[in-house]
């Protein structure tokens, strides 16, 4: 794909709230990419700090920044504004606190145009601390065609958000950002998936800041939202699929989510639209999920989830517990973490002697089978 001074071939959405301390840096990183042809539509949503006053000071610096101001509403409204200004043919994303490398776009175009099917794009990052520096940890990528509604918990269709890069035509096919409530980009590649290929490619694409502020880090609260959100993504893809009416995810069921104490009772709100089948899948789902979220992130569960999980677990069957399997890797984790950290009442709540004894059985069982398998 040719470079030249005409009309944008890339438009970058990048919303902000608040973000004065990494907004100019992170900015500055799309102005000096080698694809030059690019707009950075930047979502200004309601900053009360000098956000405002350093966009712009980089819009006037450079006019392919243009700065988008509305009021607070939140990232997925962020989101569809700046997709709304979009006119080039492809779409990026970026955070305003992450830092792409020179080369990004040009990579990215580059598989585009070899791959005429590919509809999305991202790859692997660098982490970086809330002040810059490399932590030494890498984003470890999934492969999208690996991709399973079906799977105990869903295996998703993940791409980097933060780095993502998507064919506008696709993006328009499937409007936009849905509201689901802090997995709105899982969610956008079940439906991107459906009008073609996604892909990540292999190698860093920048760098990504890891801090306790972010939507996935802050708080327990935000994890139940997250681990029940992403499995409901997962029965909306499959619903499609089999031709059945699709989930409605409205805004403002997020104020009612806030006011449930736990995650059995996010659940209760989650179960209204599901069909019994469809609610034991996202009950038990959703536990697992959350014991995978917690064991990346800066949070911890509490006393009321280990209980309720601790319940869940006891009704796995063996398949859904099996050796391999993301529920027996989240619960023995879950239980030496807390082991570890001497969260002796959590630890509680959520041990079952007999669930670690099946989950640990299960394992062997498994490592065994692989020695089988590896020396027939």
């Amino acid at each position: 794909m040719q470079q030249g001074e005409s009309s944008p071939l890339i438009d970058v959405v990048l919303p902000v709230y608040n973000g004065a301390a990494t907004i100019a840096e992170s900015v500055e990183s799309l102005l000096q990419q080698t694809a030059t042809r690019l707009r950075v539509l930047v979502v200004d949503d309601g900053s009360t700090d000098a956000t405002p006053e350093i966009l712009a000071a980089l819009a006037k610096q450079d006019p392919r920044v243009v700065v988008l101001t509305k009021p607070n509403g939140g990232i997925v409204e962020a989101l569809n504004h700046g997709l709304s200004h979009v006119t080039a043919p492809f779409t990026g994303r970026q955070d305003a606190d992450d830092i792409s490398s020179p080369d990004r776009f040009a990579r990215q175009l580059a598989a585009f145009e070899a791959d005429p099917g590919l509809v999305a794009i991202s790859g692997s990052c660098i982490h970086i601390d809330a002040a810059g520096r490399e932590t030494g940890t890498r984003y470890a990528i999934p492969d999208p065609d690996a991709a399973d509604d079906r799977a105990f918990p869903a295996a998703e269709p993940y791409l980097l958000h933060p780095f993502l890069m998507v064919r506008s035509d696709a993006f328009a096919a499937v409007h936009g950002y849905r509201y689901v409530l802090h997995s709105e980009d899982t969610d956008l590649y079940w439906r991107l998936r459906e009008t073609g290929r996604l892909k990540n490619l292999p190698d860093s694409l920048g760098k990504m800041r890891l801090h306790a502020t972010s939507i996935s880090n802050a708080s327990l609260q935000n994890g139940r939202i997250m681990a029940i959100h992403s499995q409901l993504a997962a029965i909306s893809a499959r619903r499609r699929a089999e031709g059945r009416v699709d989930l409605a995810f409205p805004r403002t069921a997020l104020a009612e989510y806030r006011a449930a104490p736990d995650l059995e009772a996010m659940l209760a709100i989650a179960s209204r639209q599901l069909d019994q089948a469809e609610r034991d899948y996202l009950r038990s789902a959703a536990a697992v999920k959350l014991l995978e979220l917690a064991s990346g992130r800066m949070y911890e569960i509490d006393d009321a989830d280990c209980a309720f999980v601790r319940k869940v677990y006891a009704s796995l069957s063996p398949a859904q517990l099996g050796g391999h399997s993301v529920a027996n890797w989240a619960y023995r984790t879950t239980v030496k973490r807390l082991l570890n950290q001497r969260r002796f009442s959590q630890l509680r709540a959520l041990l079952d002697l007999g669930v670690l004894c099946r989950a640990l059985r299960l394992r062997l069982a498994g490592a065994r089978n692989d020695v089988s398998a590896k020396s027939a």
